[in-house]
């Protein structure tokens, strides 16, 4: 689908192109790439690069196009209830009074930042302001999402604090997952924007903006890597408790067995078909089971006493 774009107190839809707008291509059919061919000539071999969903960040130059990947942050949920958190790469296209954005995957920025243009009344935003505006709204979505996993930690901690549960200790490992996606994303988005600031130099665009950029994209750098070292330390702790359980459980299990031996030992000593003077003896059988009791008693006593519980 496309759509054209004007920036009059904001983003609002026009019904045709005009110089400046923003060409927002969304999902796009056969015919939408053939208009974009035909009227923008816009290099295709970018284009369809976007339908890569593990396309990496970029920025290249190609008959006086300015071509720039990044990576935005998206949010779905599975038919089983579950948040799955990902990155899909956005492409843009800018040629002089022509701005072009093309996404084949769903996601929340570039709806919101619509809206957020015309909650702020915004005008003039395009060419390379409208570039950084939106790598701007990405960094923010970033961190909105971050923020959303770190519920989710805390959530699955508290939990996992109850009750050591499998299902919880999986979502922990998918948080993780995806913390490595968005720190890969945005170390990528970092090298994009470094880049732009070279190849920007001469070019009007609003410094103070492009700042704000940077401070953005690296807060959520630092925040995600934060969060990750966070979740592998809980993850370290996690294994750590269920291994000392796990001992826990086996030093129990090694003490049953150790005094369950003694029984059977005086048992069997008792039932050989050997002359041993307690067969005929009416207090045999009780003098063993009280033998029995002594000798295991005394072996709790022993063990209870050692180091093997410590």
């Amino acid at each position: 689908m496309i759509s054209y774009w004007k920036c009059r107190d904001g983003f609002n839809e026009i019904n045709q192109w005009k110089s400046g707008c923003w060409i927002r291509v969304i999902e796009p059919t056969v015919d939408d790439l053939a208009v974009i061919t035909e009227r923008f000539a816009a290099p295709m071999d970018f284009i369809h690069d976007a339908e890569d969903v593990e396309e990496r960040p970029r920025v290249d130059h190609e008959d006086n196009w300015l071509l720039v990947f990044i990576r935005i942050p998206c949010k779905s949920t599975t038919l089983d209830g579950d948040t799955v958190f990902s990155t899909s790469p956005l492409a843009i296209l800018i040629r002089d009074d022509v701005f072009i954005t093309v996404s084949y995957f769903a996601n929340e920025v570039t709806d919101d930042f619509i809206r957020w243009s015309n909650r702020r009344r915004l005008n003039g935003i395009k060419g390379y302001d409208l570039l950084l505006s939106l790598m701007l709204s990405t960094s923010v979505w970033y961190l909105k999402y971050l923020k959303q996993m770190n519920v989710m930690m805390n959530a699955a901690e508290a939990r996992l604090e109850e009750k050591m549960d499998n299902e919880e200790l999986m979502q922990m490992m998918g948080l993780g997952k995806f913390l490595i996606y968005f720190i890969t994303s945005l170390k990528g988005n970092t090298m994009v924007l470094a880049r732009l600031k070279l190849r920007l130099r001469g070019q009007p665009f609003n410094v103070d903006l492009l700042e704000d950029v940077e401070i953005e994209t690296q807060q959520a750098l630092d925040t995600a890597g934060i969060y990750s070292n966070i979740l592998e330390r809980q993850q370290e702790t996690y294994s750590s408790v269920i291994g000392n359980n796990l001992n826990r459980i086996m030093k129990t299990l090694t003490v049953v067995t150790i005094l369950l031996m003694i029984p059977t030992v005086v048992a069997g000593y008792y039932g050989m078909n050997v002359p041993n003077g307690m067969e005929e003896w009416w207090f045999g059988f009780p003098m063993a089971i009280a033998i029995s009791v002594i000798f295991m008693s005394c072996g709790y006593y022993l063990l209870r006493h050692s180091r093997f519980f410590n």
